[in-house]
């Protein structure tokens, strides 16, 4: 009885699904997206996000432990240098499963597994739309009215003036002008 046992054998030896699955992240980090069934997704997940996570810190140690597991010096510069840049602040859940339907042949669940920074679909998605109404503007009070009733606020209101001010300065002026006028 397999009680409690979660790792997927894939029906493979040990060997080979080391190799199968060393050569699936190599590609999904080179390539970005991947074709692959359900199942196979679910155990290259388990299999490559720690090695994401190992990457974040660019060291030798790192890049000694990640390369045993990958094998393969292009996925591990391409890895250490874009990914892990795309990554830095993401805490976990570097890749995404899109179920496709099944296979043809056998009926098997395929899926395309992807990481999720790499894909410009949903990252435009995931930007703020304008938001639209429906709704006449005319019927909406706006900011452009609430001013225009502030306006007629302003306006309504009787002014004030200082008359002494206002009359005494007009009259100096216009006397000193006349008296430069007769001289």
């Amino acid at each position: 009885m397999r009680h409690g046992k979660k790792f997927n054998h894939l029906g493979r030896t040990t060997s080979h699904r080391k190799a199968m699955l060393s050569n699936m992240a190599s590609s999904l980090i080179k390539y970005k997206r991947i074709n692959t069934t359900v199942a196979k997704a679910k155990a290259l997940r388990k299999y490559v996000e720690p090695l994401i996570t190992k990457a974040k810190e660019n060291s030798t140690n790192s890049r000694r432990v990640v390369f045993e597991y990958l094998q393969d010096k292009e996925s591990i510069i391409e890895l250490f240098g874009d990914v892990a840049e795309k990554v830095a602040n993401r805490p976990g859940g570097y890749t995404r499963i899109l179920k496709t339907g099944s296979r043809l042949g056998d009926n098997a669940e395929m899926c395309v597994m992807e990481l999720v920074d790499y894909n410009e679909l949903l990252l435009e998605e995931a930007k703020p739309k304008a938001k639209r109404s429906r709704r006449s503007k005319s019927k909406t009070p706006s900011s452009e009215t609430a001013v225009v009733e502030e306006a007629q606020v302003v306006a309504s209101e009787p002014e004030v003036k200082d008359e002494t001010d206002d009359v005494s300065e007009p009259k100096a002026e216009a006397s000193g002008e006349e008296e430069e006028k007769k001289d």
